[in-house]
Parts: C-alpha cells; structure tokens; sequence
C-alpha cells in the first residue's frame, strides 16, 4: 500500500485555524476561531475539486504535524514537513522516519541541522563553478610551488659549485665554511616553507575531494527514487560485461516500465505518480545485491542487471517481482481512495549474446513492448536471447 494519510481532522481545522489557535494562545486566549469561509467552489467529483481537497488536506497535514512536535512555524520547518509528507525527499522522510521511532519527537534545532546536511549534499552550477576555480587555484599554487623548488634547488647547486671552487683553489676554509653553512640554512628553510605549503595543499585537496565526491554521487543518483541513474548504470554495465567475461558467468539485463503510467498521473496527480514510482522503485530494489543492480533508465522505466543468471532465470526473478506488485491494493494516500491495479511490463535479453551491450538493452527493450501490445503485466524474453 503506498500509505493512507495520517491526519483525521477535517478540512475546515486546516493550518489556518490551527495558526489562529497557536496566535490566540500566545496571548492568553482560548476562545475558538470563527470558521474561515471558503471562497473556492467547484462540482463534486471535478478535477478542479479534488486539487482543492487534497491541498486543503495537505495544507491541514502540515498544520497538524508542526503543532505534535512543537516546532516553530519557519520556512525551513514548513519544507521539511512538506517533504515527509509528499515523499518529495526519500532522504529525509528516512531520517525524519529513524528519529520518530528512536525519540517520538523531533525538534527545531533537530530539523535545522537536518536542512543543513542536505543543502551541503546539494550540488548547483554555482558550487561546482567554485570547486573547479578551486582545483585550478590548487594546481596553480602547486605548479609554482615546484617552479621555485626546482629554482631554490638550481641556485643551491650553483653556489655550492662555486664555494668548491673556493675551497679548491686553497683560499682561506674559514670564510669559504661559514658560506656553506649560510647556503645550507637558506635551503632548510626554503624547504620548510614549501612543505608547510604543500601540508596546506594537501589539505584543500582532500577537502576538494569530498566535495567532488559529493557531486559525483549527486550526478549518478536518481534524486525521486534514490536508485542509481542512466549514467550510473551505463558505467555498471560496461564493468558487469568486463567481469561477466573473465568469470565466463552469465549476464541478463531486464527492462522494465509502469504500466499506464501517464493514466496515474492524469487520475491521481503527479505526487501519487511519483510515489507510485518510489513504491516500484522499493519492489525492485529489494532483489538487488552485488549480482543484480537496478536503476532508474528515466520516466517511468526501470532497468535491471543480473550476473550469475541466465535470460531464463532472470525472466523468474522480474516475474516474482510483477506479480508482487499486481497483486497489491494501492490507495491514494491524499485522498483515501482506492487505485486501479499498478503492473509493470518487463522485456529480459542476454547481454553476452550480442557484440554490443546497448544492442541488448535495445532487444530487451524491444521484447518490452511487445508484452505492453500483448496486453501488460507480463515479462517477455527477447528472441535469440538463450
């Protein structure tokens, strides 16, 4: 099920009442509000009517959710009650989720470094603009730092030649000594400096290397699903087809669509589709391991990758996880209703049977479609795949 609302208060004590109470008693005020009249009308059963309903719903959701845990009513608090609600963050309904069960309550000082975590993991234009003006800042102070090392060392080399030839020709040691020893105190600290500036690289550089591997993760993650993206499994794949051949192992790969995706979306809204996507997302992932990886190709499509199975058995292993999921009563958790049954179509290839692992996911892509025209909610195997 992908979840029923939590919230049992009706829609005429929504957020704005509950802020009127929460005003009133910071004054010492406990008389009830008068009811706020709701200027919006539209036909039962509309579309326009159902929006109304579920964002007075979720509006009273919120409302409901800051006031259990006596949170302060900031913009911070709102958006991070908004996406445990909606599950538009997996990320944080996790966490928010990890402290409930732990504490039974979570707090404004808990949210705001929770806020912070998260804006530290985001990766814009702009902050991958300055990691790069760092790195090129970094390779600068290094190629100098080499520059006048190679420098320090030439003219610490010259001067000695020359203090030998002192030396050699008989003049007097003393003077020629107390040089050497000026020369050499010279190039100690010189060489100090430069590792005390190279500690100081080095540091900036490991501190540039979490933040590149920030980004990296942020770039290969599918952000709604948490599942890895395209370009993510692209690179697994090329590495799958490199160990599946030196192990001589099997390789399949399956690709799998929502069925009528776009008629969830139409019927119930873009926040139920991308729970239903979340939901899919949860099914599949559970049969991954470091044999099976699974990732989200885009839209609605899933794609998965099995070493050690054959196309047959891969076939076995997306059919067990259709059937798990047609066999489910979903309900639109905004609205208490009921969903059509949710079924994916899957089409199964033998990766190793082609000379090109894009051809495979091009043929398992094409058994997929033949199962949507055959009627959905089945798994095909691409012909030629065994």
């Amino acid at each position: 099920m992908i979840g029923a609302h939590s919230s049992s208060a009706s829609p005429q004590h929504g957020l704005t009442d509950r802020l009127a109470r929460w005003a009133k008693g910071l004054s010492g005020r406990t008389d009830e509000p008068e009811e706020v009249e709701i200027t919006a009308r539209a036909r039962p059963g509309a579309a326009s009517s159902r929006e109304i309903n579920r964002r007075r719903q979720l509006y009273a959701d919120i409302g409901d959710f800051l006031f259990a845990h006596d949170l302060d009513l900031t913009p911070t608090n709102f958006s991070v009650a908004l996406d445990y609600l909606t599950g538009a963050n997996i990320g944080v309904e996790k966490a928010i989720r990890a402290v409930m069960m732990e504490r039974g309550k979570i707090t404004n000082g808990w949210i705001e470094a929770l806020a912070a975590e998260q804006r530290a993991d985001e990766v814009t234009p702009e902050s991958l603009a300055t990691m790069l003006d760092k790195v090129e800042e970094n390779l600068d102070q290094f190629t100098g730092l080499m520059h006048e090392s190679r420098k320090s060392a030439k003219d610490y080399g010259a001067a000695l030649q020359e203090q030998a030839k002192d030396l050699a020709s008989g003049t007097d040691g003393e003077p020629v000594l107390a040089r050497l020893v000026g020369l050499t105190r010279s190039m100690v600290e010189k060489t100090r400096a430069v590792e005390s500036q190279l500690r100081e690289n080095q540091k900036q550089t490991q501190a540039l290397r979490s933040s590149l591997e920030s980004a990296r993760r942020a770039a290969e993650q599918d952000h709604l699903t948490g599942l890895p993206n395209r370009r993510a499994f692209e690179g697994r794949l090329r590495e799958e087809v490199a160990l599946a051949l030196s192990t001589r192992e099997p390789l399949s790969i399956a690709f799998c669509d929502i069925d009528h995706f776009k008629a969830i979306n139409d019927t119930h809204g873009h926040d139920t589709g991308d729970r239903v996507l979340k939901f899919v997302a949860g099914l599949l992932a559970k049969v991954s391991d470091d044999r099976c990886h699974v990732a989200r190709h885009g839209g609605e499509e899933f794609v998965m990758l099995f070493r050690g199975k054959t196309a047959a058995e891969t076939c076995e292993a997306v059919d067990d996880v259709r059937e798990d999921l047609a066999g489910r009563s979903l309900v639109n958790r905004t609205n208490g209703e009921r969903m059509d049954r949710v079924s994916f179509s899957a089409g199964v290839a033998n990766v190793l049977a082609y000379d090109d692992p894009r051809a495979a996911l091009k043929a398992a892509d094409r058994a997929l479609y033949l199962a949507k025209e055959h009627g959905r909610n089945r798994v095909y195997l691409a012909a030629g795949a065994e």
